[in-house]
C-alpha cells in the first residue's frame, strides 16, 4: 500500500495546528505528519486522530544533539525512547532522524563514522520496539547550509554500515532533485532501503505543478516498484489546498489506488 500523508507543520498554516489535522482529513488523505513532538499537545492529537479516523505516518526522532558529534551520544537513547513513547501513544511506526550540521576542523569520515555509531546504540531498542528509523538527507544548496548529509549515496552507505532493517533512508524528492537529480532511477535502485517519501517540487517547496519535477511519472516509478508506504506531502501550496493538490491526489489513485 503507497499512500499520501499530509504534514501539518507545511498544510492548513493558518489553523491552530490540532485543526490542520481536521482539514488534513477533509481533504480525503489517509494520513499526517509533524516534526517534532515536545512543543505538540499529544493527548489532543491522538483525540482528533480517534475522531478523523487518520493515523501518523511519521514524526521526528529526537536525538538530543547531532549524531555526527560522538560526545552528545550518550543522550541520544534516553531521547529516542522518549520518541518511541510518543510514537506509540499516536500508532506511528517510523521515526525521522536528522543528523545535525557539519563540524568545521573534524573530518567526514570521523563525523559519518559517529552517526553510525550513534544509530547502532539504538538499533535493539527500535527493532524491540518494532518502529523503523528513517535517516533523511537535506539539500545544503537551498535550505539547509551546512547540514551533513546531503546525497543518496551517502545516505545508503549509513543505513548499510548500521546494518538493521529498522534504520533505512528518508527519501526526500524535493532535497535530491535540488541536490542530485536522477531521481526516478536512484529511488528505483534503492527503494528497499527507503522507508519514507517526501515531495513538493521545485523551486519553491510548492505543490507539484508549481516547478520542474514531472511527479506524475514520479509516482508511476514509484508504483512499478516494491514500496509500500507513505509519501509525505511536506510542501507549502500557492493556493488552498484542495485546489493545489487536486491532480497529486488524482495520480495517487491512478497509480497506488
Amino acid at each position: 500500500m503507497i499512500a499520501l500523508s499530509g504534514c501539518a507543520e507545511a498544510l492548513f498554516t493558518k489553523l491552530p495546528f490540532n485543526e490542520r489535522i481536521a482539514a488534513i482529513a477533509e481533504l480525503g488523505l489517509p494520513a499526517f505528519e509533524f516534526w517534532g513532538f515536545a512543543n505538540k499537545d499529544i493527548p489532543g492529537i491522538r483525540a482528533v486522530m480517534d475522531k478523523t479516523g487518520l493515523a501518523v505516518s511519521s514524526i521526528s526522532c529526537d536525538t538530543a544533539g547531532p549524531l555526527v558529534d560522538p560526545s552528545k551520544r550518550p543522550a541520544f537513547l534516553p531521547a529516542c525512547k522518549k520518541s518511541i513513547e510518543v510514537a506509540h501513544l499516536l500508532g506511528c511506526k517510523t521515526l525521522i532522524v536528522t543528523v545535525g550540521q557539519e563540524i568545521p576542523g573534524v573530518s567526514r569520515k570521523e563525523q559519518h563514522q559517529s552517526i553510525v555509531d550513534g544509530l547502532k546504540t539504538v538499533v535493539p531498542l527500535v527493532e524491540d520496539e518494532g518502529v523503523t528509523l528513517v535517516i533523511e538527507p537535506l539539500n545544503v544548496l537551498v535550505n539547509h547550509k551546512g547540514y551533513f548529509l546531503a546525497t543518496t549515496a551517502e545516505g545508503i552507505c549509513l543505513v548499510d554500515e548500521v546494518g538493521s532493517p529498522n534504520v533505512k533512508l528518508l527519501y526526500d524528492i524535493y532535497h535530491q532533485q535540488i541536490t542530485e537529480g536522477n531521481l526516478i532511477d536512484t529511488i528505483k535502485a534503492n527503494v528497499a532501503k527507503i522507508g519514507h517519501f517526501h515531495m513538493a517540487d521545485v523551486p519553491g517547496r510548492h505543490e507539484p505543478g508549481t516547478g520542474e519535477i514531472n511527479y506524475e511519472q514520479v509516482f508511476r516509478a514509484i508504483a512499478e516498484t516494491p514500496y509500500s508506504g507513505y509519501i509525505g506531502l511536506e510542501l507549502w501550496p500557492t493556493k488552498p489546498e484542495k485546489e493545489a493538490l487536486a491532480s497529486t491526489m488524482a495520480w495517487a489513485k491512478r497509480y497506488f489506488g
